[in-house]
């Protein structure tokens, strides 16, 4: 062997057992989907995979984080021990009861009463229904959101903050960190938060100068505002302008389409407990049980009030609540499922859920924006729409520039879920989510109104125009389809 040979070998032994340890460790507790993807990318270029898996290649959090996670759990399943698993004047379906029940198990939350004010649309009516109810604020505001940025859509809601401060009001806010810090005015935000005397801190921070690492591909994709512990909002709305502050995205006409609900009555418990998790991970503050936590008396359910459930989601929930929810309610229908996503793409196990609702004659509809925002995931998106025609799901296309980015889904005339979950990989295991379920109330019946309307507006692909999409566009699917089981 020759000396200038001796590096080569060793770099040959070196991937071979990478290449051998991969198959034994990548599978282990994951998708096979998104087990094959990283195999591939080991296998074929190992001195880029390798790294890669073990930089963000689990989906779970480790550490103070989900130590955090399981303590959070345990003193909201002690403090709600004494609960109902559903109010007393409840009727879901068997089925329903099931997965109310199942839920509880993964996430101690109960299924309580709570009454849904409004959904909201419109940005702008939404941040000056935000601001109202911060202007009745006597004791406290928190606020936790993925995106937010302080311009002039949005002033109206930070106006309102800072006058709540000035009234003695103690304001806590959350945000993402790498999900706002590309957006204008970034560097002045956390200065004009601390000018107006707002408490604040990012979620999931990376400052390397700091000695602050956080995985980059794990984030806290929740929105949410609780008031005085009265009101609550949640939903798909960021907190900035529709246009997220893009010339070019005005010059386009593209704005992102959101929906979130304003509640109140016990179910602000439950979002208030989600903040209080997350504030204390980021803060290490944790909030005074009994300022922050007093039960209400349940409602007689009925017109605004509902039974309703919360589901929080994310890595530091390895049986992944929203995912396994979507599917026990899609196997619970009997007659319709809705589903609005601005990312879908699907596992193996939604697909299967949604063909088979379809072949045992439910009717499946999916509403999706024309053109998605996001490259990778767009396109991924697309390559399921083939096989979900051929099982006769009914796909709409929401008319593009438009953004279409709510979250719900509806079952039947039974129940509605609603929050800032996608239906995608990310979203239910490598994302921090959100999600309301709610039934017996008027919630259903607002969110198939919203159908309504993103049915007349868009356009229902049919499998003959699918089918004849040009060869090179399958296969940049395809990729892309593979590729998002990495992400």
């Amino acid at each position: 062997m020759t000396p200038t040979s001796v590096p080569g070998t060793i770099w040959l032994v070196v991937e071979f057992v990478m290449k051998v340890v991969a198959l034994g460790v990548v599978p282990e507790n994951r998708r096979p989907s998104s087990s094959s993807a990283w195999l591939l990318l080991i296998l074929f270029v190992p001195v880029v995979g390798f790294p890669l898996y073990w930089l963000i290649g689990s989906p779970w959090v480790t550490g103070r984080r989900r130590a955090i996670q399981r303590e959070s759990d345990q003193i909201i399943r002690d403090h709600m021990a004494g609960v109902a698993l559903i109010p007393a004047d409840a009727q879901p379906s068997a089925a329903l009861r099931g997965v109310v029940s199942m839920d509880r198990d993964l996430t101690a939350m109960p299924c309580l009463t709570g009454a849904v004010e409004e959904v909201l649309a419109e940005a702008s009516d939404t941040y000056a229904a935000m601001a109202a109810a911060v202007d009745r604020a006597t004791r406290y505001v928190h606020v936790e959101f993925y995106i937010m940025a302080w311009d002039e859509t949005t002033d109206v809601f930070f106006t309102a903050l800072a006058d709540a401060v000035r009234r003695g009001v103690t304001v806590r806010l959350l945000v993402d960190q790498l999900g706002s810090q590309k957006y204008p005015g970034w560097r002045q935000f956390g200065r004009r938060l601390t000018e107006i005397g707002v408490e604040w801190r990012v979620m999931m921070p990376i400052d390397l100068l700091r000695g602050r690492w956080r995985r980059p591909d794990l984030r806290n994709h929740r929105k949410l505002l609780v008031v005085d512990g009265d009101i609550a909002l949640i939903g798909s709305h960021n907190v900035i302008d529709p246009h997220y502050d893009s010339a070019r995205n005005r010059a386009l006409g593209r704005r992102w389409h959101d929906l979130s609900v304003m509640v109140s009555g016990g179910i602000v418990l439950e979002v208030e407990a989600v903040f209080a998790m997350d504030w204390f991970v980021e803060s290490g503050e944790l909030l005074d049980r009994s300022a922050h936590f007093t039960p209400r008396e349940p409602q007689p359910l009925g017109g605004s009030v509902n039974a309703l459930q919360l589901v929080p989601s994310g890595p530091g929930y390895p049986t992944e609540p929203n995912h396994r929810m979507f599917l026990a309610l899609m196997y619970a229908a009997e007659h319709t499922i809705t589903i609005t996503s601005p990312y879908f793409v699907p596992d193996g196990a939604l697909l299967m859920a949604m063909t088979s609702a379809v072949y045992r004659g439910v009717r499946v509809e999916l509403f999706v924006g024309e053109k998605a925002d996001q490259f990778v995931v767009g396109h991924a998106q697309r390559s399921y729409y083939e096989a979900l025609l051929e099982a006769g799901v009914h796909v709409y296309l929401y008319p593009a520039p438009a953004v279409l980015h709510a979250k719900y889904m509806t079952v039947d005339d039974a129940v509605g879920v609603i929050g800032s979950s996608n239906m995608d990989y990310r979203s239910f295991a490598l994302d921090y989510e959100i999600m309301m379920l709610g039934f017996d109330g008027n919630l259903v019946g607002l969110l198939k109104g919203h159908d309504e309307h993103y049915r007349r507006v868009s356009s229902e692909l049919t499998l003959e125009q699918w089918q004849r999409r040009p060869w090179h566009e399958k296969s940049v699917n395809n990729v892309c389809r593979l590729a998002s089981a990495l992400m």
